[in-house]
């Protein structure tokens, strides 16, 4: 491509080209990046307080067991449901806000190898087909919107902003979902958190052959052993 390109566009256009391609490449890939938009990394707090974020549900067998856990520690999370699973398992999604919860959307189906190359259309089905299931259950729109493995690309935000909706990544992870080791993933988080800290969990089953539930426990129970407790921060605390 270069030897094609080179007579036509000249050496410094093409570097501007191939530096403006990475630039994009690289704001689609870090979950965190807000060059294509606005994202809430962390919220204002000078409590030792962190918000909890579970990905991935509903799930019938983990859920109910994450929503003990959660009551035994006093402690409030925010669940970012798929829309086909949530659609699947109404009555899980009404418990999970009857028990102090909050909802937001994490796509319809999760296409976690895909979302970030989607074009328009398919980005604006795949969130508006699961905030359309979440208020036909709920009664009301989700607000809040967690990108399959938080990549994003240039077409999510116009969507979300049509919706009236922030995009939400996360300020600590211990890649719960792969690791073997629940008290690990604890000693992870309870190291990297600081007051305003959005943790990223996950609930179901973790390509470890573990149980989301078995590293929440390990995480909300180290938070709690050092004086952190789990809130869902209002909206005007995001940042």
């Amino acid at each position: 491509m270069t030897l094609v390109l080179w007579p036509v566009i000249g050496p410094v256009s093409l570097l501007v080209m191939l530096v403006a391609h990475a630039i994009l490449v690289w704001a689609t890939l870090m979950p965190a990046s807000r060059l294509l938009g606005p994202v809430v990394r962390r919220f204002r707090s000078d409590e030792k307080e962190v918000w909890l974020t579970i990905d991935d549900g509903p799930d019938p067998d983990d859920t109910p067991k994450v929503l003990d856990l959660l009551d035994a520690y006093g402690a409030r999370a925010t669940f970012f449901v798929k829309g086909e699973r949530a659609d699947a398992h109404p009555n899980l999604l009404r418990e999970i806000v009857e028990r102090g919860h909050s909802v937001g959307n994490h796509s319809w189906s999760h296409p976690s190898g895909t979302f970030w190359c989607l074009p328009p259309g398919a980005i604006g089905e795949q969130i508006r087909r699961a905030n359309d299931a979440i208020e036909r259950i709920l009664g009301a729109r989700p607000v809040l919107f967690r990108a399959p493995v938080g990549m994003k690309n240039p077409f999510v935000h116009p969507v979300l902003e049509s919706e009236r909706m922030v995009l939400v990544a996360w300020t600590a992870r211990a890649w719960d979902t792969v690791s073997k080791s629940p008290e690990q993933v604890g000693r992870r988080i309870v190291g990297k958190v600081a007051p305003g800290a959005i943790v990223l969990l996950h609930e179901g089953d973790l390509v470890s052959g573990l149980r989301g539930s078995e590293m929440i426990d390990a995480v909300v129970g180290g938070l709690s052993r050092e004086g952190y407790r789990c809130v869902i921060p209002e909206m005007d605390r995001l940042v």
